[in-house]
């Protein structure tokens, strides 16, 4: 009988502080303790890799390789639900540190894109613990990674978006002169695309809503979720079709403005995610940075219910760094008992091994030290 698919080996080369890895696991969630520097959190990077964009460190591919290593890098890992197996492959080559390549049961693939076909991530790293004091790039980062993990168009959507943003902008520096047809080809695929996208956050922010439903767990506080943006706004009341022609419309007699600013002032670009805590009727900014903590613990773990209890096109793997260090014991044994009943394989480190003890046989335990894992 088939099981949920899980990562059940992974294998780094010349990967950061790595310069060879191979780890055969039982599809558990697994607990990394040790010290800072260790390299705990490098091979939490390393999986990250396995999916469309920068990883969870978001470095430069150039970036990533062991300092005496050859100058490229591998990340491997047998994705296996107990009948059926796949191995996912990325890397550099030495002589292209910025080319990433793409490997699908050993055949080279069109893309970091085309992992998505076969598991999503999730992470929460300590740099977001100020997620919602930071500007709204990150808020809007944070949301769109949890929709690629469901729905990879809505990758394709924000790069098509993107690159037609980054020409128009460019014409935009010729006005009067610049070429009018194209500048309308190109409006229209931010239309299309920025919509695709709005559209996309609003059903993301109902599944975290449903999600956060079914998990009903004091631990972790409720939020409320609301998208603020021209685009998401709009199609509470119209089509989808609506919304892209009068976007179109208002982009075509915005273009001297945009040109003097510089960039488009309208658009999917701007969306903002906003936060509030339910119990408190409280911003998200505003509350205490436990709270803050909290809340987005229960962001995740909302997703995450949402995931198990639904038909997930491909399975989610999260991946928590120092998830635990500024949670009570109360609020820890939670978090793990809500994994646990949710099926998925978590990857969570920490420096000290008492933390995830409430997890007991549930996990897999190892030390890393320089590097090196030993199980515990």
């Amino acid at each position: 009988m088939a099981e949920t698919p899980a990562i059940r080996r992974i294998t780094l080369t010349d990967f950061r502080s790595y310069e060879r890895l191979d780890l055969s696991l039982s599809g558990k969630p697994v607990v990394l303790s040790g010290a800072n520097g260790s390299g705990k959190t490098n091979l939490l990077e390393a999986l990250s890799m396995l999916s469309a964009g920068r990883g969870m460190r978001r470095a430069r591919l150039g970036e990533i390789a062991r300092q005496q290593g050859t100058g490229g890098w591998t990340v491997t890992a047998i994705l296996s639900d107990g009948l059926d197996e796949n191995r996912l492959g990325v890397g550099v080559e030495a002589g292209a540190p910025e080319k990433r390549v793409v490997r699908i049961d050993g055949s080279t693939a069109s893309g970091p894109t085309t992992l998505l076909d076969y598991l999503g991530f999730q992470w929460l790293t300590p740099a977001q613990d100020r997620l919602f004091m930071e500007g709204a790039a990150e808020r809007r980062r944070f949301l769109d990674r949890m929709i690629l993990s469901h729905d990879p168009a809505h990758g394709k959507a924000a790069a098509t978006y993107e690159k037609a943003m980054r020409q128009r902008t460019k014409l935009l520096e010729d006005l009067p002169n610049a070429d009018q047809t194209l500048l309308g080809i190109l409006e229209r695929q931010m239309a299309e695309a920025g919509v695709a996208m709005a559209a996309a956050r609003r059903e993301m922010t109902a599944r975290l809503a449903a999600g956060a439903q079914n998990l009903a767990c004091d631990a972790f506080p409720a939020a409320d979720l609301a998208l603020e943006g021209t685009l998401e706004e709009a199609l509470v009341l119209d089509t989808a079709g609506e919304v892209e022609e009068a976007y179109e419309e208002r982009l075509k007699q915005a273009r001297w403005r945009d040109a003097a600013a510089g960039r488009a002032l309208e658009g999917a670009h701007r969306s903002d995610l906003l936060v509030t805590h339910r119990d408190k009727q409280q911003a998200a900014r505003l509350c205490s940075t436990g709270e803050q903590k909290a809340l987005l613990i229960g962001l995740v773990l909302a997703n995450a219910t949402a995931t198990s209890t639904g038909q997930s096109r491909v399975p989610l793997i999260l991946l928590l760094d120092e998830v635990a260090a500024h949670l009570d014991a109360g609020r820890r044994a939670a978090l793990f008992d809500i994994l646990h009943e949710t099926g998925m394989q978590a990857f969570m480190t920490g420096t000290d091994a008492e933390l995830f003890e409430a997890w007991g046989a549930r996990a897999e335990h190892y030390e890393v030290q320089d590097s090196c894992l030993s199980v515990l």
